[in-house]
């Protein structure tokens, strides 16, 4: 199942390059007062939703996809996870490169850990990418992300992935320097998710699936899943260690080799085998 959040907050099924409107189904969620419930209620609740979508879908209105405005498919993560230097071509040219590792040493995942962008700066694929920070260098990365499903806490590497709901594409955009990295990748649209989250059940293997990312028509990175150097499971054992993943929490697991500057004007074109590929706009804020 391909699920989009749509226009104004409108759920979607997607099929082909149709896109069904099945917000009615929502109707289904409970609801809720403050203080309102930690993670995404719609993800929390998905596998209750799941046949109802399908029985919505059968009378649903179509839209073409390319008339819709996709917004980033899950709406409340409690925290956005995120993997750096987890493809060591990436980590020898983050050492190689000045623009990347501005002065400082760049350690292994192993070493360094996880780090967390803010929810902030989520966006879907239609709402692009607004630059902050011009003078310095703003910089593309490809990622795949998981979506959580249920609550992660303490959990072995074994079994993990029995937690996660779905995929997605991540775009984890970062202006280089020497803060930290939560700060300079926080900014708003720096974590760019979509076009829409693919259901686990659809994705047979997410540890072996290639991934790329165009700017402009060139290619500028191109990897796959099992190069990864923490794995899918790894990650959500180590990030389940220091706290407990809610429904809808986004873990972004890396970006392969390739990485390099955006500007204003360009179009990034990026793609992961079974998930699909989503179009993003880079503009100046």
């Amino acid at each position: 199942m391909r699920l989009c959040r749509f226009d104004d907050n409108r759920l979607g099924l997607v099929q082909s390059e149709s896109v069904l409107d099945v917000t009615p189904v929502l109707r289904r969620l409970p609801a809720y007062r403050w203080s309102f419930p930690g993670g995404d209620p719609v993800i929390a609740a998905l596998d209750m939703l799941a046949p109802e979508i399908a029985a919505e879908a059968e009378r649903a209105p179509a839209r073409p996809l390319e008339a819709v405005k996709l917004r980033a498919p899950v709406a409340n993560p409690s925290k956005i996870v995120c993997a750096p230097v987890n493809y060591l071509r990436h980590l020898e040219e983050g050492r190689a490169d000045p623009g990347i590792h501005y002065g400082k040493q760049v350690e292994e995942i192993e070493r360094v850990g996880l780090f967390l962008k803010a929810n902030s700066a989520l966006v879907g694929p239609s709402e692009g990418v607004a630059l902050r920070h011009l003078d310095r260098r703003n910089d593309h990365e490809v990622e795949m992300v998981m979506v959580i499903g249920k609550t992660a806490d303490r959990v072995p590497a074994k079994g993990a992935l029995a937690h996660v709901a779905a995929f997605a594409i991540g775009l984890d955009m970062t202006i280089r320097g020497p803060e930290d990295r939560s700060l300079r990748k926080s900014v708003d649209s720096y974590a760019v998710v979509g076009p829409w989250l693919v259901t686990a059940d659809e994705i047979a293997n997410p540890a072996n699936l290639a991934l790329s990312l165009e700017v402009n028509g060139e290619m500028r990175q191109r990897a796959n899943t099992r190069d990864l150097v923490l794995g899918l499971e790894r990650l959500i054992e180590l990030a389940s260690s220091y706290y407990a993943l809610l429904p809808g929490d986004l873990i972004f697991t890396g970006t392969p080799e390739g990485v390099g500057p955006v500007k204003p004007g360009d179009i990034l074109t990026a793609s992961i085998e079974g998930i699909g590929a989503m179009r993003v706009e880079i503009r100046a804020a």
